[in-house]
Parts: C-alpha cells; structure tokens; sequence
C-alpha cells in the first residue's frame, strides 16, 4: 500500500468506527423518546427479521412516547412480539392500527446502568480506533522494508496516522460524554 492509500485507508476505517459508535449510542435509552432506540429492532416478519424502520414509520408525537404505524397492518402483531422479546423493557401498546411505547423515567439505578453502558461503547470504538493504528504502523514498516517507503516517509505517516487516532479517540469520547448527560438529565 502507498502512503496515502494507508492514511486513506486508516482514516475511513475510524470514520467507520465512529459512525457505528453515534448508532449504538442512539440506542441506549434516556428519559426521553427517541426513534433510536427501536431503530435497530429486527422483526420476524414475511419469514425473515426485518428492521423496524422497513415495516413502518416512527415517530415521537410527544417526549415520552414512540409510535410505530406499519405500513402493512398484519405485521402489527410481529412488532408487538420483537418489542417484547427485545432488551428495551418497554411494553407495547397496540390499538389495532398503531403501538404505542410509553417511555417511563429512569430510575437511578437504570441511568448509571446506561451511563456504563456508553462507556463500554466508547472504549470499544476507541479500541477498534487503535487496531486501525496498529494496522497502519505495519502497512507503513512493511512499506519500508520493502523499500517502497523511505524512513522518513514511514515516520511521517505513523505522525499522520497518531493525529488522526487521536482526533477519532476524541470524538469517541466527546459522543461519549453527551449521551452520559442526556441520559443523566433525561
């Protein structure tokens, strides 16, 4: 690999990481509704799990209450089942044409729970940040060896690279630490 196809390479794979950090952050519950939380939910429905959002819209009329209206009503009965089988601990209320999910407040307990929860994320996002590091540094001494990269060059790019695992570890932790509040103030 050439220098910039490294740092390319290196640069999209952390972008990656902090991408699937914001979905899995989206889905840890505060106080509040939020269609984050139900977006990941797979449901067993024309013979195979489909995500929520392809079955029916999602929307937050109100703070503490998600409604979830599917396009095709004789699924209704298989998103009631996902949400019940699912870890959200919300129970669904189905009128025969919508569900309803009444988000309650969280105690204490459950909101460090989540705050933990985000912390564990953030770690694994920045975890998988320095693999990519680590992944860099060999492609940039293998270059060297090869002769395809000078020394120099191969120092700058593991600079290049450390900047870039810093700013992407930053960013981990900036994400990280809103979620914290939102879901401390919720």
């Amino acid at each position: 690999m050439t220098y910039d196809e490294i740092l390319l390479d290196s640069e999209e794979r952390m972008e990656k990481a902090i991408a699937k950090l914001k979905g899995d952050l989206n889905g840890i519950r505060t106080g509040r509704a939020n269609p984050g939380l139900v977006d990941s939910l797979r449901v067993e429905a024309y013979g195979s799990p489909t995500p929520l959002k392809q079955l029916g819209s999602v929307s937050v009329p109100e703070p503490q209450q998600i409604v979830i209206r599917p396009f095709d009503p004789s699924v209704l009965k298989d998103i009631e089942k996902a949400i019940i089988a699912s870890d959200l601990g919300l129970a669904p209320n189905n009128d025969g044409k919508v569900i309803r999910l009444n988000i309650p407040a969280l105690s204490g307990d459950v909101r460090k729970k989540m705050v933990s929860r985000t912390k564990d994320l953030s770690e694994e996002a920045k975890i998988a940040i320095r693999n990519v590091r680590r992944d860099a540094n060999k492609h940039g001494d293998t270059a060297e060896k090869a002769k395809e990269m000078s020394e120099d060059d191969c120092k700058r790019l593991k600079d290049e690279v450390q900047e870039l695992t810093k700013k992407f570890e930053s960013q981990a932790n900036d994400l990280a630490k809103a979620k914290e509040s939102e879901v401390m103030d919720g």
